[in-house]
């Protein structure tokens, strides 16, 4: 079981994130301040840290998160450490990302990302000891890319080969296929591997603040911005940038996007300054930028210059050899399936691909009676009787499916927003925890 120190001087915030982690089986330490945080990584084992940028009220500079950075990092040169860092303090939360911090988030932080974070880089810390990071990248797959089908097996060597190369990669396939894991993949095994790997999902970002998020923004360019920030490209320079879900990028975020990949120059949002950085950009969609291109909401040119290669996700459904590891993958090893079990879920569509099997499988560890998973434990909607929950299970399964896009769901299910969101309602959904 991995284990978790959360650092930070306000007891409500410890008490929520240890709450959150330990729901989703994490062990987890906490500490109020430096000395304590540096005694627990001293004398226990820690496999990853989650950090507040400031431990004492009324201070606001990020001077003493960068302190505990620094000393946890001569203590441990390889502990994964992730910020929280509120907007004042985000320029120095970008720069220790680009000297060795694992990511940021910022408050109030998302669980689901902050979740996603913490499995990514929290189970790799023991094994990585005393490896170099060459060593520990080289060669193989993250430990949770979980994979037999042939089909995955052709895309990770096409992946391999597109690493070592400084060319633009377009990633494509559905929503909870693991487009954004395959990205890290490139990443690691590519020459920038000891730069930051700098994430954008530009789904989740009003279009009036992308090019403030990508290219940074001078203080009063726009109504909050208090102070200057750098962006997401600076941050990113010398390593790579992975912008998720381009199809959203703006016309007008395009045009400046395109002028990056040419010339490597932009300015920031109200500033005449001119900033050049060496980035590698990977992008992904699961959107048809093909017909984006002919509907003309995509510039061709520009998707030229993201689509030097492009690598297809397969959807779970099209790799079914993929779907009993990675089940067992994520019931752990103290769980196993029955043979109808295997059958029922290897024969289900998955719609929502490996996030929907990750879902349905912590679903079934929360209703199992016994340590061999029975096909009611999953709750898939092919497996139940009761309509009321039949319906649930495919609201559910469609909400994955556009990443709990209410718009998108509501067209493909036929009904209005808000009746859909009375369902919602009704059968007590909760739609983050599902994208």
């Amino acid at each position: 079981m991995p284990q978790i120190l959360v650092v930070d001087d306000n007891p409500d915030i410890l008490e929520a994130l240890e709450l959150l982690l330990s729901l989703h089986g994490y062990s987890v330490l906490t500490a109020e301040n430096e000395k304590q945080a540096l005694l627990a990584v001293a004398h226990q084992r820690v496999d990853l840290v989650i950090q507040d940028m400031n431990f004492a009220e009324g201070i606001t500079s990020g001077k003493e998160g960068k302190s505990l950075f620094n000393a946890l990092k001569a203590l441990n040169s390889d502990l994964p450490i992730i910020l929280i860092t509120a907007w004042t303090q985000l320029e120095t939360a970008i720069a220790l990302v680009k000297g060795g911090a694992t990511d940021y988030l910022q408050k109030p932080w998302d669980d689901v990302k902050l979740l996603a974070l913490v499995d990514q880089y929290s189970q790799n810390s023991l094994s990585t000891k005393g490896k170099s990071r060459q060593n520990e990248n080289n060669q193989k797959p993250p430990k949770d890319f979980i994979y037999q089908s042939q089909e995955m097996h052709a895309l990770i060597a096409q992946a391999s080969k597109v690493a070592g190369a400084n060319v633009n990669v377009l990633i494509t396939g559905a929503n909870g296929a693991g487009k954004e894991k395959l990205a890290d993949y490139i990443h690691q095994q590519s020459p920038r591997h000891n730069h930051a790997f700098i994430k954008v999902n530009m789904g989740a970002l009003p279009h009036e603040l992308m090019e403030a998020e990508l290219f940074g923004a001078e203080k009063g360019a726009f109504t909050g911005a208090n102070q200057a920030r750098i962006g997401r490209f600076e941050a990113a320079d010398s390593g790579t940038l992975f912008l998720d879900e381009i199809a959203n990028l703006p016309l007008s975020g395009q045009m400046k996007l395109l002028r990056v990949l040419q010339t490597g120059e932009f300015e920031r949002l109200g500033a005449n300054t001119t900033i050049k950085v060496d980035v590698r950009v990977l992008s992904a969609t699961n959107a048809d930028l093909r017909l984006a291109v002919q509907q003309g909401t995509f510039r061709e040119d520009l998707y030229y210059r993201l689509n030097v290669i492009e690598l297809n996700l397969p959807d779970l459904a099209q790799r079914k050899a993929d779907i009993v590891p990675l089940t067992q993958y994520f019931i752990g090893s103290g769980h196993s399936l029955s043979d109808e079990t295997i059958q029922v879920l290897t024969e289900h569509p998955w719609p929502g691909n490996v996030r929907e099997l990750e879902n349905a499988c912590k679903r079934a560890l929360v209703f199992a009676n016994a340590n061999i998973l029975a096909p009611s434990d999953f709750q898939l909607a092919s497996s139940q009787a009761d309509p009321a929950l039949n319906e649930k299970a495919h609201i559910e399964q469609v909400l994955i499916k556009h990443n709990g896009v209410i718009k998108h769901t509501a067209t493909e299910l036929g009904l209005s927003r808000q009746a859909l969101y009375r369902r919602i309602e009704k059968y007590q959904i909760e739609v983050e925890s599902l994208c």
